[in-house]
């Protein structure tokens, strides 16, 4: 038989929150029929297509942890911990994991992720892909400011042994011409595109996610708002298709099942999902203000004055009236070190008609979510203006419209009026919620056209078929050429 080509995938990170490169692997393997081994940092797990392929071969690193020493001296603890890792790269790349034709990095962070696998490629005989997905230098500026020695040192190291790659992937134009004129690095845009199993979500399927997600999202530790005063059960098909499926009945926020029946309630929030790595590149300051400012407005709209008891209206809406505007459920999943702070201020809102609650999904979890929501928001705003949030992608393929923060090269993902509104301010994003939902669920033909505009954005590519079109011959041409 002949020797498989095999193909080592490298993320200095959590791979469960690596996506794309988790798609790299299931597309090499399947697709390209390569042994495929990935070698990342632990904390969350990958899809479970991902652990379930055979020829995928998981090879998890420890992570590095010197947050005391930060304390004392950053600058030391930075390069303290490149040290540490380019140590423990080289060992896993180089001893550890067989001998891959090629290596696939994903690229940021580029320290010392691009020194330690050119390394391992030349002592190893193998060749390197570089996937761009962002520029390290242009995160780094977020916290250090462009101008500071350190980003400029990593500006050098990332455009110096970028150079070295034997191939390049990037993720839009914008980046590809940035690489060709500016670093003198030919890359092939592989647009990021979603998976079979980022699909618009069947009835089933949301009740099913609904009653999982029950207790989190009515019974939540210290919160009371509009989702969890007042939930009772309501009974009766109120509005939706019937679906014949299960034998006993349930109830949940969204939907209602009696006997084989089930319905979605006509008295339900919207759901408003976001996804946010809770880091300085998005500020989810912006989606805070503009849930208060729909609150208000609405209150405004329906002649509702302070003295108006939010007790009442939400008794109301538990017994099925119907308003104008419809309460707002907000599910925000993501881990980032400013969640917790985030958090503390949700808790501190006192809205009549919007409820806020993060959570961590399951990576098979997560398209339901996308596919059982009402409007996505994306305040991705990109460190270097060159890369498109991969969130929204994700939210495409489940025919989930979205409202995403307006930046340079955003217009590449999302159509204006066809599958997304673009926003720069709280008071816009607020605008937005207020056009879309205006009727929910029944008389809101924005939002429809928004959403028919989704599917068809999600119906005319998927990862698949960009992988095999754009990535797939580079691979091939590098595997070939190390085997002749």
């Amino acid at each position: 038989m002949e020797k498989r080509g095999r193909v080592a995938v490298v993320v200095l990170g959590d791979i469960g929150r690596s996506p794309r490169m988790q798609y790299h692997a299931l597309s090499l393997a399947q697709q390209a029929h390569l042994e495929v081994d990935i070698v990342a940092n632990g904390g969350s797990d990958p899809h479970m297509a991902v652990k379930e392929n055979q020829s995928i071969h998981l090879h998890i690193m420890t992570s590095v942890n010197l947050q005391g020493l930060s304390k004392i001296s950053s600058p030391l603890a930075l390069l303290l911990k490149a040290a540490v890792h380019f140590i423990i790269l080289v060992w896993f790349l180089c001893l550890k994991i067989p001998r891959p034709d090629v290596f696939v990095v994903q690229n940021p962070p580029s320290v010392p992720t691009l020194a330690a696998v050119k390394l391992s490629s030349w002592l190893r005989r193998s060749t390197f892909i570089i996937d761009w997905h962002n520029f390290g230098y242009t995160l780094l500026g977020l916290s250090h400011g462009r101008g500071h020695i350190i980003v400029k040192i990593y500006h050098w190291f990332e455009k110096y042994f970028g150079r070295m790659a034997d191939g390049s992937l990037c993720v839009t134009k914008a980046m590809q011409h940035e690489l060709a004129q500016n670093w003198g690095i030919k890359a092939t845009v592989l647009y990021d595109e979603p998976p079979e199993f980022f699909h618009p979500a069947s009835l089933e399927e949301k009740h099913e996610l609904f009653s999982r997600l029950e207790n989190n999202i009515c019974h939540p530790n210290g919160i009371r708002d509009c989702v969890t005063t007042g939930n009772i059960s309501q009974r009766g098909p109120e509005s939706g298709a019937a679906i014949h499926w299960l034998d006993q009945s349930s109830d949940t926020l969204f939907s209602t099942q009696i006997g084989n029946e089930i319905f979605l309630k006509a008295s339900r929030p919207a759901l408003v999902v976001s996804s946010t790595s809770w880091t300085p590149d998005e500020d989810f300051g912006i989606l805070l203000e503009a849930a208060v400012m729909y609150d208000r407005r609405v209150a405004a709209a329906l002649n509702e004055d302070d003295s108006v008891e939010e007790e009442k209206i939400w008794t109301d809406i538990s017994n099925g009236k119907q308003y104008l505007y419809p309460r707002l459920l907000f599910i925000i999943t993501g881990k980032g070190p400013e969640r917790r702070k985030y958090e503390e201020q949700i808790k501190k809102l006192n809205l009549r008609r919007v409820a806020f609650r993060t959570m961590w999904l399951l990576a098979e979890d997560y398209p339901l979510l996308l596919g059982s929501a009402d409007l996505g928001v994306s305040l991705h705003t990109s460190s270097s203006g060159l890369d498109l949030p991969m969130k929204v992608v994700d939210m495409f393929g489940c025919g989930l419209p979205v409202c995403a923060v307006s930046f340079s090269c955003i217009t590449e993902l999302v159509e204006v009026e066809k599958n997304g509104l673009l926003f720069s301010t709280s008071s816009e994003l607020a605008d937005e919620f207020m056009m879309l939902f205006k009727g929910f669920p029944e008389r809101c033909d924005t939002l429809n056209s928004l959403r028919d505009g989704a599917l068809a954005t999600a119906s005319s590519a998927r990862w698949s078929t960009e992988w095999e079109t754009h990535a797939l011959p580079l691979i091939s041409e590098l595997i070939s050429g190390k085997q002749r």
